[in-house]
């Protein structure tokens, strides 16, 4: 492997951790691509009891300490973002934004991206305004931008936005973009909410929109031996351990977790994630796409005080995905009976799937993680936590931005072999 668990440092832990509680389900450990995954029924007899939340302005972060470092930081990169993102958008444009209120039709990515960009983009806007809001507020100090974002969520709740949205699983596409919008709006909710004063009907009526949409969506069953499982499944847990913590939902925070047992229990020795391996010529995309939201759900998890990353459930942890990860980025020939040779590259090319790198490099060193990120940096996703370079990079790491726009382009589709 690239890095062992048993060699890997972690970093000294920023707060006491939990003993984390074992899940008493008995299972089968998993040693192929064609052994059984956690079924949605077998996931739901987890005991995970143990698991509640413990601190509701928690967030996936700490802001405090963030806004502190970032006062006092030299470093050219992250000062640079500062400047940028402190000039946040205007918030009367935003309150201009007509909330979605009705269910269109979104085509599939794949067969019509053109179709589908075009369709997506009033959604995404969304994302975009509550993760620059959020990201201005942390670069400023200035509350303007909390109070902002709380009146532009309340805007939406108000309209009873994204509420009429159904899953139809011959166009689940719409479904899906509002889901991304769910934990986009919560975890930008989650840095500016303990910062706000007054407002209190307000972030009540934003909180039980929240709420409600995130029952809704979690309560989607979705496919046998896919959306039920897979990385659909990983984007549900996002949001439903984000919007539990900050209502006091147990329950939801504990489906949240879930996710990370379900995937434990469904890798291969490898490391595989075997529904992700099924994507064929996107295995790699997809094994990189899942972890983005496995790591960033286990930071919000960890915040609450338990020990995630070094969850070992039915003899495998999440650092066996990391490497594997890796392993066949480097050398496609290891992804041997999982999937053809010949993969998907163009994801290389975006940032916003690299953003969990930098939440885990906070905790442990991968030298080989820290020498392709370097590459990608700045990283940002509007809806899986918004500007994360700027939120979680030690200003050690690294000094300025590797790679220009067209540098990185070019650069993506050499693969990441060394």
């Amino acid at each position: 492997m690239v890095s062992s668990v048993k060699t890997r440092m972690k970093k000294s832990c920023r707060r006491m951790c939990r003993l984390l509680p074992v899940a008493l389900l008995a299972t089968t450990s998993l040693s192929s691509i064609g052994a059984d995954t956690l079924s949605r029924e077998e996931r739901m007899e987890l005991d995970l009891s143990a698991y509640r939340v413990t601190d509701t302005d928690a967030g996936y972060f700490d802001v405090e300490a963030r806004m502190a470092l970032l006062r006092d930081t030299d470093n050219p990169l992250l000062r640079n973002l500062q400047d940028q993102l402190a000039l946040g958008p205007s918030c009367q444009q935003k309150l201009n934004y007509t909330p979605v209120t009705t269910r269109g039709g979104i085509p599939g990515f794949y067969p019509n991206p053109e179709e589908w960009e075009l369709a997506t983009e009033p959604l995404f806007a969304f994302e975009d305004s509550v993760s620059n809001l959020a990201s201005a507020f942390v670069a400023s100090g200035d509350t303007f931008y909390a109070d902002c974002l709380v009146k532009y969520l309340h805007h939406w709740a108000d309209a009873k936005a994204l509420t009429t949205f159904v899953y139809d699983p011959n166009e689940p596409q719409a479904w899906f973009a509002s889901e991304s919008m769910l934990f986009a709006a919560a975890m930008a909710y989650s840095i500016a909410r303990p910062y706000v004063e007054g407002m209190s009907e307000e972030r009540a009526e934003v909180e039980r929109w929240l709420h409600g949409l995130a029952l809704q969506h979690s309560a989607m069953p979705g496919q046998p031996e896919e959306s039920c499982c897979n990385n659909h499944f990983y984007r549900r847990a996002l949001y439903a351990s984000m919007v539990g913590v900050l209502v006091e939902d147990d329950e939801l925070f504990r489906f949240g977790v879930s996710a990370i047992y379900s995937a434990l229990h469904d890798m291969t020795e490898e490391g595989a994630l075997p529904l992700e391996m099924g994507r064929g010529r996107r295995a790699t995309h997809y094994q990189n796409y899942a972890l983005n939201y496995l790591i960033t759900n286990m930071q919000i998890i960890q915040r609450q005080g338990y020990d995630i990353f070094d969850l070992e459930y039915e003899g495998s942890n999440i650092h066996q995905a990391v490497d594997f990860l890796f392993q066949i980025l480097d050398h496609p020939e290891q992804l041997a009976d999982f999937a053809p040779l010949e993969q998907y590259t163009g994801f290389l090319r975006d940032p916003q799937y690299f953003t969990w790198m930098d939440i885990y490099l906070a905790h442990f060193e991968h030298p080989r993680m820290e020498r392709f990120v370097a590459q990608v940096r700045p990283t940002y996703n509007r809806s899986a936590g918004g500007n994360l370079t700027f939120y979680f990079m030690d200003p050690n790491a690294q000094q300025h931005v590797h790679l220009d726009e067209e540098q990185r382009q070019t650069e993506a589709f050499r693969g990441l072999g060394e």
